[in-house]
């Protein structure tokens, strides 16, 4: 099968959906209706074969050998990293490294940066953080004694820029925060927050792990210092991602990890580490899922990504439509332009018996806190349901979704 990235396909969902193996299973003898895509998304078989390619027919490990197994693989992952560098539209393949995911690229930047700050140095959050952008940040202040400030999230779940603008500060040194909110759907206005920071020359880190997937990204259009991602929310394998840091940044910032790789030379007395981006990817790396993520960019760049997000959102205000005729329901995240995600929790019920009942229906929803547990008491809940949608679900699915919701509470209360 071929991608082809220069000529922009039709949003033909019947035929996106035939490239979905999973997706013609059945779950509980019903057709499955996949709503977890903001957990992980499904694999397209282009990436699939990608992945199984590399296994069958050239697997050998990159960069340290001369064998012809080991230059066509090492073609195809540095191939794979200018992907990234497209997706992304970042300035240079220096400036992508490969990581296990956005958890990994964010604890990353937390140790590397973490080491040029001090007693008393202030690094702002917002209150709709994931974890993977709260515990790295926790750790390292704790470490160095940094303190952390909250930028408030309102009741729809948006961010209140005037109160990030007033956190900013003399003693700011990071603003990190979410683009796409992982529970609200929520869209932060980047252009906005990145004003806000260059107005007192503080860096940005940005974590893409939603936005990278709904959103057409320019890292050099934003200006922003840092921008992560991973891959198996963006139709790609596990494990894999990757960090977008400007070269001036990772010039300056002391390596991640130490050992394979990421040396120069390696004396009884001293190291010197290799040139960018292979100074921070030490050891092998997950060689076939960084070309698996090669492969998803590519298919998804088959596509207009702005029809695609004008889709999900259809999907989500017909969902949403829907489940406002059912007594109980209460939205989570009412922000204005949101994503394609729905949080909601349903009177009288727990979001993980709802989610349990929904599959009865083939129906698979996430439920609980989603790795956001400030979010979860500023929004004053302890868990919720939660439906995110990709380009394969379709107006049919939302309808199974929502009259499969109505038969649920039916039965809870």
């Amino acid at each position: 099968m071929t991608v082809q990235t220069a000529v922009k396909l039709p949003l033909n969902i019947d035929a996106i959906r035939a490239e979905f193996p999973i997706l013609q299973r059945e779950v509980n003898e019903k057709p499955l209706v996949y709503l977890d895509n903001a957990a992980s998304a499904q694999k397209p078989e282009f990436v699939i074969e990608s992945l199984a390619g590399v296994y069958r027919a050239q697997y050998a490990n990159v960069h340290r050998g001369l064998h012809t197994l080991a230059n066509e693989t090492t073609e195809s992952f540095e191939a794979a990293r200018e992907d990234v560098r497209r997706f992304l539209n970042a300035g240079s393949t220096s400036e992508i490294v490969f990581t296990r995911g956005s958890t990994e690229a964010i604890n990353l930047v937390a140790s590397s940066f973490g080491q040029l700050l001090k007693t008393g140095d202030q690094i702002i959050l917002s209150q709709m953080e994931h974890h993977s952008n709260i515990v790295p940040w926790r750790m390292m202040a704790d470490r160095m004694g940094v303190e952390i400030l909250w930028a408030r999230v309102t009741d729809k779940g948006a961010l209140d820029y005037e109160h990030l603008a007033g956190l900013v500060g003399d003693k700011t040194r990071l603003i990190a925060i979410t683009q796409m909110s992982n529970v609200l759907g929520t869209v932060n206005n980047a252009q906005r927050i990145m004003e806000i920071a260059k107005a007192s020359d503080v860096p940005v880190l940005f974590d893409g792990s939603q936005s990278a997937v709904h959103l057409p990204i320019d890292v050099q259009a934003l200006d922003c210092d840092f921008f992560v991602f991973t891959g198996h929310k963006l139709y790609g394998p596990s494990g894999i991602g990757a960090l977008y840091a400007k070269q001036d940044w990772l010039d300056r910032l002391p390596p991640y990890m130490g050992g394979g790789e990421m040396i120069a030379d390696v004396y009884e007395d001293r190291v010197t580490f290799a040139d960018l981006p292979h100074k921070f990817e030490a050891g092998t790396p997950a060689i076939a899922d960084a070309i698996g993520l090669g492969a998803a960019i590519r298919w998804v760049e088959r596509f207009d990504r702005m029809e695609i997000l004008e889709h999900e959102r259809a999907l989500m205000d017909r969902a949403m439509a829907g489940l406002s005729q059912i007594d109980g329901i209460r939205f989570i995240g009412t922000a204005q332009d949101k994503g394609a995600i729905i949080s909601f929790d349903m009177e009288g019920a727990h979001a993980h018996d709802v989610a349990q009942l929904l599959d009865k229906y083939g129906v698979a929803v996430r439920a609980g806190h989603h790795c956001a547990q400030p979010l979860m008491r500023r929004m004053g809940v302890t868990s919720t349901a939660r439906a995110s949608f990709a380009i394969y679900n379709t107006a049919d699915e939302v309808d199974v979704f929502v009259e499969a919701l109505k038969k649920v509470r039916n039965f809870l209360i």
